[in-house]
């Protein structure tokens, strides 16, 4: 198979789940928890941080030694078609979730959820091995941007159902698309196959390979500084993105048809700033340009702190959405870059750890000040602090710096 066929195989992944994110995490599931399974109780915006909360706490305990068995046995592709099929099931049995269904409907966010992110650290850790480093930026690019078309077509597909108040069906045919798009990568795309030694067992390898890796953490000094900014700054990201549609509802006042429009417009920025900044950081280099994007960020929540009309929210959207498809996208790429060839996807599982242990805070602490003064506004506010110590963190990170030189020997 030819680099492009690969990338393309590759980011049908990103096209399909991120049906997902946007269905259940962003925009329809999120307004229909608070809306109707809470029945727009003071509580909502608490359990929704709840069940998110919780559901990246485990996934964060797990991603570590799942990266470091993925690296030594290389089933990379085994994992990711196990998780893969857990988040759909679960996804699309979110039809059963009715008024008053509070504990089945966050059991089902949180078994999908962790199906979801557990999956990305093996679709993520195939990046190094589907292009050259060179590429990181712009293909790391091109996977979000596929993302956020994918996130646009499901939105397109799923309006007629939205429009006529079909909410509940609209969860197994998103799930139905995710399987779909997602079926070209797991079948098609190829990983170097090793065999896992005689008398040893996964989870053995996994945490003796992970113990040694934390043990010469030391060695690894310019990753693992790049690792805290990443903890912080997308702490931030993953709060906007399990709340937007639930503040924009809530707080400005969004119907449903509204909602699906502005999402929709969304998905353009998000689309043009990653295959931008893809390509921009590949030239400029991906900390210069993760710096940028972190300042967008900054200016998109003190925005939307001072925004009360609809109309004027769009224009906080698509910074939102250009500062999201770029950030993510960016940072997966310097974290290719920085990763030791041979434990990419045991340092992809700590990437993912940082990623999901941050987003155990995030929400929850978002959800108990919206909670507690009865104001998103507020809650909103607490965001600038995660953007600006990750500007802070990240600017003591050595792009130029190759963690593979110090690199001890693996057990």
């Amino acid at each position: 198979m030819t680099e492009k066929k690969k990338i393309f195989v590759w980011s049908l992944y990103d096209f399909a789940n991120t049906s997902y994110s946007i269905i259940v995490v962003t925009f329809l599931y999120a307004v229909y928890f608070k809306e109707t399974v809470n029945s727009n109780s003071g509580e909502g915006d608490f359990y929704w941080g709840l069940g998110t909360s919780v559901s990246m706490l485990l996934t964060a305990l797990i991603s570590p030694v799942l990266g470091a068995v993925a690296d030594y046995t290389s089933t990379k592709k085994r994992f990711l078609s196990f998780f893969t099929v857990v988040c759909i099931i679960s996804f699309a049995l979110l039809f059963f979730v009715g008024p008053g269904d509070v504990l089945l409907g966050l059991l089902l966010l949180i078994i999908a959820n962790i199906g979801f992110e557990a999956g990305l650290i093996f679709y993520d850790s195939f990046l190094p091995e589907i292009t050259k480093p060179k590429n990181f930026g712009r293909v790391s690019g091109y996977g979000f941007a596929m993302g956020y078309l994918g996130s646009l077509t499901s939105l397109v597909i799923l309006l007629p159902f939205i429009q006529n108040e079909l909410i509940r069906e609209s969860f197994p045919v998103a799930a139905l698309f995710f399987l779909i798009f997602a079926l070209p990568t797991l079948i098609f795309l190829k990983e170097k196959k090793k065999e896992i030694p005689a008398g040893e067992s996964f989870v053995k390898i996994g945490l003796n390979r992970v113990l040694f890796t934390i043990k010469h953490l030391k060695q690894y000094k310019n990753l693992a500084i790049f690792l805290l900014s990443f903890f912080c700054f997308i702490e931030g990201v993953n709060t906007v993105i399990y709340f937007a549609g639930i503040y924009a509802t809530t707080t400005l006042g969004f119907t449903k048809g509204e909602l699906i429009i502005f999402f929709i417009s969304v998905q353009g920025t998000a689309i043009l700033g990653s295959v931008l900044f893809g390509i921009i950081s590949d030239q400029i280099g991906h900390k210069k340009s993760l710096m940028i994007t972190l300042l967008i960020w900054i200016l998109t929540v003190l925005a939307a702190f001072w925004v009360t009309d609809k109309s004027y929210f769009y224009v906080v959207g698509f910074m939102a959405g250009g500062a999201m498809g770029s950030s993510q996208s960016i940072s997966r790429a310097l974290m290719s870059q920085l990763t030791p060839p041979d434990k990419k996807t045991e340092f992809f599982g700590f990437y993912s750890f940082f990623g999901k242990s941050s987003a155990v805070i995030g929400p929850l602490v978002f959800g108990i000040i919206s909670t507690v003064t009865g104001s998103q506004r507020y809650a909103i506010l607490s965001l600038l602090f995660f953007f600006i110590a990750g500007i802070i963190v990240l600017s003591f990170v050595n792009d130029q710096h190759n963690e593979s030189s110090t690199e001890p020997r693996t057990p």
